[in-house]
């Protein structure tokens, strides 16, 4: 009686019922299965070790890219992020910087300050709101973004809005999924491409 065809990765495994093994032996069905769940646990664990590799890899273009900024501009990529946000539109609030980081207006503030502490962004009293403050970019401050490394963050964005909706929502369930797992889908977080803590990064 036949049994089954195994192949993976060129490992190719016949089994036939009453076969004869070298040691003159019968080949019992499962031995078969024995074969077969030990070709599984070393695939499984080829891909337990892939997903480390993959992870690590993100971490280290994180460290890596982090490291080359703080060279080129002397910024975090959470200050530089903050940077990015004023230049969009020349001139912004720090409710709004908070709203789109999703922190805190302190958080905020601490950021904004080590801009303008670097001579990148001003502080200026609105024209229309005398109440309201605005956050300026100053001509050093685009010299810092023409002159940075690509963002990480950006190309990330970039390579992710071309991908199809369904890509898109597969790829969010998986990296949440990956959160869950290392217990961090609880962890406060906001979309920033760092590894720091955003109160500290200031």
């Amino acid at each position: 009686m036949k049994t089954g065809k195994y192949d993976r990765k060129r490992l190719v495994l016949f089994t036939n019922w009453g076969e004869k093994t070298e040691g003159g032996k019968d080949l019992q069905l499962s031995d078969s299965f024995a074969t077969i769940a030990s070709i599984t646990g070393r695939d499984r664990m080829d891909r337990t070790d892939q997903s480390l590799i993959a992870l690590r890899r993100i971490l280290r273009a994180t460290e890596i890219y982090g490291r080359k900024l703080a060279s080129a501009a002397g910024l975090t990529a959470v200050q530089f992020r903050v940077l990015q946000i004023v230049a969009e539109r020349g001139n912004t609030t720090a409710t709004e910087i908070a709203r789109r980081m999703r922190v805190s207006q302190a958080t905020v503030t601490s950021l904004v300050d080590k801009l303008v502490k670097h001579g990148m962004v001003i502080r200026e009293k609105s024209q229309t709101d005398r109440r309201q403050i605005n956050i300026l970019i100053t001509e050093r401050g685009h010299d810092t973004i023409s002159l940075a490394p690509d963002a990480l963050q950006q190309r990330y964005v970039r390579k992710f809005e071309t991908l199809e909706d369904w890509e898109q929502a597969q790829l969010v369930a998986s990296l949440e999924r990956v959160a869950a797992m290392l217990d961090a889908d609880d962890i406060d977080a906001s979309p920033v491409l760092d590894t720091g803590d955003l109160r500290s990064a200031s």
